[in-house]
């Protein structure tokens, strides 16, 4: 598996966000609207406003994540996916250092994430990571969890 930065517009990001967007839309109830939710546009997702991280097995795109950097403000991490066919590899746990790494690059001290209560896998993956819960920090529409790391010693 290799993860690397990948510009937010490329025909393998935009696939990956479509399947994350799709999955969101059949397992939310009441489905998924990403005109809704706050954004993390393509602007957003490139340096030095933010990057998006591609994760491929074999040369095939099979796992998103990106983040926004606020400088010394918590950075915000979005759009974590892997595909059905990858999960159980390691690569969300791989992706999320990987994302946390680049937010430490870019002067954030900790992270932050909202995510939905229907994605169960996702609300473990970042508690067993050492996400805690916290006060809602956005009016996110589609969150049920708001989730904050401390990324340096201290």
């Amino acid at each position: 598996m290799v993860i690397t930065a990948e510009d937010p517009s490329s025909a393998d990001a935009q696939r990956c966000l479509q399947a994350y967007f799709d999955e969101l839309d059949r397992r939310f109830e009441g489905g998924f609207d990403a005109g809704r939710s706050i954004p993390a546009t393509v602007d957003d997702l490139v340096e030095p406003a933010g990057l998006l991280l591609l994760a491929r097995v074999g040369g095939e795109p099979v796992g998103v994540g990106a983040v926004k950097f606020h400088g010394s403000e918590p950075a915000e991490l979005k759009r974590m996916w892997v595909s059905p066919d990858a999960r159980g590899l390691g690569i969300g746990r791989r992706l999320l250092a990987e994302l946390e790494a680049r937010a430490r690059e870019h002067g954030a001290t900790s992270a932050r994430l909202e995510t939905n209560g229907s994605l169960a896998e996702a609300i473990r993956l970042y508690r067993s990571a050492g996400y805690r819960e916290v006060p809602a920090f956005n009016d996110e529409p589609y969150a049920h969890h708001w989730f904050e790391k401390v990324l340096v010693d201290g």
